[in-house]
């Protein structure tokens, strides 16, 4: 109902008159919260080589930003050197490229380790990439014990959705576990591990979905700490969360507090902690990245600002604020700042700091946090009744979940139900139909400058180490893994081997020859798009089957689409979302398995007989990769095949990429039917089938 009062919480417990900094702490982890010290303010970078991210890191810090976030390559996220073949395309791009000490040497030069907290997004990669941030501290002259920051290190979460993994479930549980045994007796100011939500909420998760999985993984590295020999009070009060913060204003303020208060009666009813600091749940934060749009992007200004006040006014630790040109391509120095003073603003113009958890005691906020907690509860039970995460995962439960939220959103948008500014309501088109177009500038990378100077740095790292030291620190780490033991601690092996000069791909390598390289399971949660659409859309549907069927009449069969990932982006939220719609709309869908080459996918294609090839792109390799795809398709006969592409791709890109043979771009905000009507359109070349249907 639209109103809310004293019996929608009259049967809880009063929790509008705790007090924050008390168990279970709903309304914040701290008594003081913000008004001794707003949260941190961190903005997530890193693109190109290690100098060119340096050089921003250091004009962030210089306007306000107060913590460092390392945005890591896709071949460094997959634990592949520069020069690898598999990876070409991806070096640099979405992210700063490391095979190295000497790369993480450059990319902390002259800022302080002592003194700066650092965050790194890395999890596939986590054992070389923390042990090469130990060994560039060192010898800046910053002790192990000196370090304080995070990193993320949340396995579990990319077998459910971001898929940076490397190795299967259990033996990336064994390296999760020597990180925190060797953190706990090495880095007692770092925090070993960030259970991250953010991801699940960016591929489709409710907020109640988020904060269930989130928890539950909680609880399995808790369980993961135990198995390496550490107590709960050893583990716990060094864990850290984060969560993504969308659109949903009141129930993004209720899972945070819900989220503190579940976590600390689930700790409290589990493990039976000693040490009350296990019990607190502290947490960054950061806005959507789905929720911005290219179209009308500086309307994503207010998104981000929207929020930012509710990650603020849900109590959290730090926060990253997006730029508004993210869904275009990687953020200007311009997007970059205004994103930034966003949060200077609310800290020091809004008086937003001076009081604790505001909204606590609103009818409407404490029955929202209640309805909250029990609704992730419910999906805790089911996930622990499957004996914990790990074992959900292998099962294919989470996986599912998140995707079939992702593509009722889908369809809640493309149906108007879900209002998008901007893009289906109050969208403004020019004569030919066409949104508005903005002059934004977006941030170009040249992909093989990147390349070559990695690819020299390497050589001179190998050249200039000694050899047979490197492959004796290599075969060690190679020998434990194989043992199925904890004889030695991973990551101090890995430390050893990056002092040495190691490299990323090596170390990575050697735990490769004993545990391989995991390789995700394929599927649809089809019927979920089709249900979900509504009676609103039947019109249009209807249109849709007409011109599949006029298709089938010419051709004999259905319309088939190979749906396909290139290079090292694990992102696949649009291409599942598309895959799933254009399957329940009647097309023949084959989904690629991830990470292939060109090479790879044109020979899916010619296996499969497709008519149409759509490719997903989210990590700006689309300018090598799709060209090097046409060329595969023409040299292996599919030339005549239709090739689209969808995600994020700049404006600027496209002219190339049509010259190329791209034949159509469904960026952010597409609706499934009309891009399925218009490739049926190119297909029988009526190129005004969409609009006509």
């Amino acid at each position: 109902m639209p109103v809310y009062s004293a019996l929608d919480v009259a049967e809880q417990q009063d929790y509008g008159a705790e007090f924050p900094g008390v168990y279970p702490y709903t309304r914040g982890p701290y008594a003081s919260m913000y008004t001794g010290r707003p949260w941190t303010i961190r903005q997530y970078a890193g693109f190109s080589t290690a100098e060119e991210s340096n050089a921003f890191f250091k004009k962030g810090l210089a306007a306000g930003q107060q913590g460092v976030s390392v945005a890591f390559d896709l071949p460094t996220h997959r634990g592949y050197d520069s020069d690898h073949a598999r990876v070409s395309g991806d070096v640099g791009m979405a992210g700063v490229a490391v095979d190295s000490v000497e790369d993480m040497k450059l990319l902390f030069d002259g800022i302080p380790l002592d003194k700066m907290s650092v965050s790194m997004t890395m999890n596939g990669a986590v054992l070389p990439v923390l042990a090469m941030f130990v060994v560039a501290a060192e010898e800046q002259g910053v002790a192990p014990a000196a370090l304080q920051g995070t990193i993320q290190n949340d396995i579990l979460k990319e077998f459910m959705v971001r898929n940076t993994y490397i190795y299967g479930p259990h033996p990336s549980m064994r390296i999760v576990g020597d990180i925190f045994a060797y953190s706990a007796a090495n880095l007692p100011r770092f925090h070993p591990i960030s259970i991250s939500g953010y991801h699940m909420q960016e591929a489709g998760a409710t907020p109640a979905l988020e904060l269930a999985f989130t928890l539950a993984d909680g609880l399995e590295y808790i369980r993961c700490a135990e198995q390496a020999g550490l107590t709960v009070d050893q583990i716990a009060p060094r864990l850290s969360f984060f969560f993504a913060v969308g659109m949903d204003f009141f129930g993004e303020i209720a899972k945070l507090r819900a989220a503190r208060r579940l976590w600390a009666r689930l700790v409290k009813e589990k493990f039976d902690p000693k040490d009350d600091k296990s019990l607190v749940l502290r947490t960054h934060c950061q806005t959507s990245g789905y929720s911005l749009t290219a179209q009308e992007p500086y309307n994503n200004i207010i998104r981000t600002t929207v929020e930012a006040m509710a990650a603020v006014m849900g109590g959290t630790q730090s926060l990253h604020t997006n730029s508004f040109d993210e869904a275009i391509a990687l953020p200007t120095d311009f997007s970059a700042k205004l994103a930034r003073n966003t949060q200077l603003i609310l800290a020091e113009e809004t008086g937003i700091t001076k009081v604790a958890d505001p909204l606590g005691g609103s009818f409407y906020v404490e029955a929202l946090t209640s309805q909250m907690e029990e609704a992730a509860e419910r999906v805790i039970r089911e996930v622990e009744h499957l004996g914990g995460m790990t074992e959900a995962i292998i099962g294919g439960l989470p996986k599912l979940k998140v995707e079939e939220c992702a593509a009722r959103q889908q369809a809640h948008i493309d149906s108007g139900k879900q209002v998008i500014v901007g893009v289906n309501k109050y969208a403004q088109h020019d004569a030919e139909g066409e949104g508005p177009q903005h002059d934004v500038d977006a941030r170009k990378i040249d992909n093989t400058a990147v390349l070559h100077n990695q690819k020299e740095r390497l050589k001179r790292v190998r050249a200039s180490r000694d050899g047979a030291a490197v492959q004796a620190a290599l075969a060690a780490l190679e020998a434990e893994a194989h043992s199925g033991k904890r004889e030695h601690n991973l990551l101090q092996l890995a430390v050893e081997a990056a002092r040495l000069r190691a490299t990323v791909g090596e170390i990575t390598h050697a735990l490769e020859k004993a545990w391989g390289r995991y390789e995700a399971g394929g599927g649809m949660a089809t019927g979920i798009y089709n249900t979900a659409l509504g009676s609103s859309s039947q019109a249009e549907l209807e249109a849709v089957g007409r011109a599949v069927a006029r298709f089938e009449a010419e051709a004999g069969r259905r319309p088939r689409i190979l749906i396909a990932k290139m290079g090292q982006d694990g992102h696949d939220r649009g291409a599942k979302v598309m895959a799933t719609g254009l399957a329940d709309l009647g097309f023949d869908v084959d989904i690629g398995p991830l990470f292939m080459t060109p090479e790879e996918v044109a020979r899916h294609a010619v296996d499969a007989d497709v008519h149409i090839v759509g490719v997903s792109s989210q990590a700006a390799g689309h300018g090598t990769l799709v060209p090097e795809l046409l060329q595969e398709l023409r040299r292996q006969g599919m030339g005549h095949v239709l090739v689209v592409c969808g995600g994020i791709i700049p404006k600027q890109d496209q002219p190339a990429l049509r010259d190329a043979g791209v034949a159509a771009f469904y960026g952010p905000g597409t609706r499934v039917p009309a891009a399925a009507l218009d490739i049926i359109g190119m297909l029988l070349e009526e190129p005004d089938l969409a609009r006509s249907g």
